[in-house]
């Protein structure tokens, strides 16, 4: 897990200095927005999967859906920011439900 926490923390730093380079002047600054949200919440979930990584005490269920809100919500963002496709915004919410089921199961303690 600590390897993908760190590929995907490498991505998000990635993503959002591509957005901040090389999407600045190609794109309305509404949809720049929405790079710099998905690489923030990209990035800061990488950096929660890390410190999961690090527990003595295996955390799977958080670690899944933080992945998979990564997925789902910086990846439907990049998308549509990408490919201008706003139907993509229908599949944001469902990566930010995973993302509020992580925390809320890191609550738990699962």
């Amino acid at each position: 897990m600590r390897r993908l926490a760190a590929v995907l923390g490498a991505t998000a730093v990635a993503a959002g200095a591509f957005g901040a380079h090389a999407l600045q002047d190609r794109v309305t600054p509404e949809r720049l927005d929405t790079w710099h949200t998905a690489s923030s919440y990209h990035l800061l979930h990488a950096v929660a999967l890390l410190a999961l990584s690090l527990s003595p005490k295996p955390y799977r269920l958080p670690s899944v859906l933080f992945v998979v809100g990564i997925l789902l919500f910086s990846g439907s963002l990049y998308t549509l920011v990408l490919l201008d496709l706003p139907v993509l915004g229908a599949v944001t919410p469902l990566g930010g439900v995973c993302f509020i089921a992580g925390w809320l199961s890191l609550a738990r303690g699962r």
